[in-house]
């Protein structure tokens, strides 16, 4: 006879499948569910793995899966689709709001969705997010410093740089016009901070092009290449009071699961000295 086993929950452990959020079925999500995770133990930390254009989000969750492990970390991997609304869209989810849609209230809801479902510690998480997901995230931290453990800033090509003098979103002008309040820098001084990228990845062709759909003159202000943009992001948050762990990664070019390792080794020293 073959066993018998709980067709819901064997998919809601280890490596699961994907699901569609109930605050908006456009969106989805999957997880790692360590095997430390219990539901009368202690909550286990979240991490959130933001994926780029490329959409790359079972990739990343399957990439952290023995760290998840050797940490008992819950790990959620969100699914922002290219082609909402206007089906030539790559770049919908990266400056947060796109048409009456907020990205940033997406993922939170996908947080609040998996708190609800596992005994996961869901009022502060571990976010990173690479080329893409590199832009989502630091404008995530700018709205939402107060709901971060750490934040893991991986090679954004397009940047907003706290600066009180050029608009949204090469800076942050009109950031309060945008969103109801000002960037929360002082909540993100106390956040620890990392900036990641390939010490070899400086093509340019899909950064530097005004013929794009989400160009915004002064995107070059601050260099070429995103070696040169996060070098000039950890400048600016420096000069603001904020302390950023920067990792320029040998060998390594625009390729996301190449900067991973640092990445890891990033949380797992915060979730040391949390412990």
């Amino acid at each position: 006879m073959l066993p018998v086993h709980d067709p819901v929950g064997f998919y809601l452990a280890g490596s699961t499948t994907i699901f569609a959020s109930r605050y908006d079925q456009r969106f989805s999500y999957c997880l790692y569910v360590p095997t430390a995770h219990s539901a009368d133990g202690p909550p286990v930390p979240l991490v959130v793995l933001q994926h780029g254009t490329g959409r790359r989000g079972p990739q990343y969750r399957d990439n952290f899966a023995d760290w998840a492990e050797e940490h008992g970390c819950l790990v959620l991997a969100p699914l922002f689709p290219a082609g909402i609304e206007d089906p030539d869209d790559l770049h919908n989810f990266k400056f947060i709001r796109y048409g009456d849609i907020r990205f940033d209230q997406v993922l939170l809801a996908m947080v609040d969705e998996v708190g609800a479902r596992f005994n996961v510690a869901t009022e502060r998480f571990l976010l990173h997010g690479f080329s893409g997901g590199g832009q989502f995230v630091h404008r995530f931290a700018y709205l939402h410093a107060d709901r971060l453990a750490g934040v893991s800033i991986g090679a954004p090509g397009r940047i907003t740089y706290l600066d009180p003098d050029r608009p949204w979103w090469i800076g942050t002008a009109t950031f309060a016009d945008e969103f109801g309040h000002q960037p929360r820098i002082e909540e993100l001084r106390r956040v620890p901070v990392q900036m990641v990228v390939g010490a070899e990845d400086v093509e340019t062709w899909e950064i530097n092009n005004p013929a794009d759909s989400n160009w915004m003159d002064g995107a070059d202000a601050h260099g070429v290449t995103r070696i040169e943009r996060l070098r000039a992001l950890r400048d600016n948050f420096t000069e603001h009071g904020i302390t950023v762990r920067f990792d320029l990664v040998p060998g390594v070019a625009h390729e996301p699961m190449r900067v991973l390792e640092p990445v890891k080794d990033f949380f797992a020293t915060i979730l040391r000295e949390a412990s």
